[in-house]
């Protein structure tokens, strides 16, 4: 099967999950500060999603940018990855309303965990199949480490939550700002690229 495909259809399902979290947000009955106010944590639990959402999105473009064709496992691996991340407006949601509320947190966090675990393991799968130039394992591999520091931050987050709300919100912000963009190859990298393999990696 072409990657083309997948892609679409995983286009379509995260662009979904956005306009469900979208939906969610109510303006307030009287227009106040203090109303306003009160809607912050929704207002920034969406936010936080959103940019979630989307690295999702970007990381996902990019990764296969890397092959021309998938076969059963990444189709199965790629929908494993959006059953997770089709869950992110319920967390969203969540967060929103218990902001403070330590199993919100931790929620939040164990689906932020599901997603991330998932796309190393497409990620990996993706690399395994494909039979490209010696540059592109590279990539792979400088990819591999980011993911894995996602994945045992995310999984910290949880129990944290018990602790401080706080410091695992700060771990939600922290990854998002490493994810915020792709392996600087990565962002010029694609299946019939040539060259120097050192102009891939940036």
């Amino acid at each position: 099967m072409r990657a083309n495909r997948l892609e679409a259809f995983s286009d379509g399902v995260l662009a979904i999950v956005i306009t469900i979290m979208v939906l969610e947000l109510k303006a307030p009955d009287k227009l106040t500060v203090e109303e306003l106010l009160r809607d912050v944590p929704v207002l920034m639990s969406y936010l936080l999603s959103f940019v979630m959402v989307a690295i999702v999105w970007v990381n996902h473009h990019h990764v296969f940018q890397l092959t021309e064709h998938v076969d059963t496992r990444v189709l199965w691996l790629n929908n494993h990855l959006l059953l997770w991340v089709s869950l992110t407006p319920f967390v969203t949601a969540v967060v929103g309303k218990n902001s403070e509320v330590p199993l919100a947190a931790a929620l939040y966090g164990g689906v932020m965990f599901g997603s991330a675990f998932a796309f190393a393991l497409l990620r990996r799968a993706i690399a395994e199949q494909s039979a490209g130039p010696a540059r592109h394992a590279r990539l792979h591999r400088r990819a591999h480490v980011r993911n894995a520091i996602g994945v045992v931050a995310y999984l910290a987050s949880m129990p944290l939550a018990y602790w401080s709300t706080k410091l695992s919100y700060a771990i939600f912000v922290a990854v998002a700002l490493m994810y915020f963009l792709p392996e600087p190859g990565m962002r010029r990298a694609g299946p019939a690229d040539a060259g120097n393999p050192d102009d891939l990696l940036g």
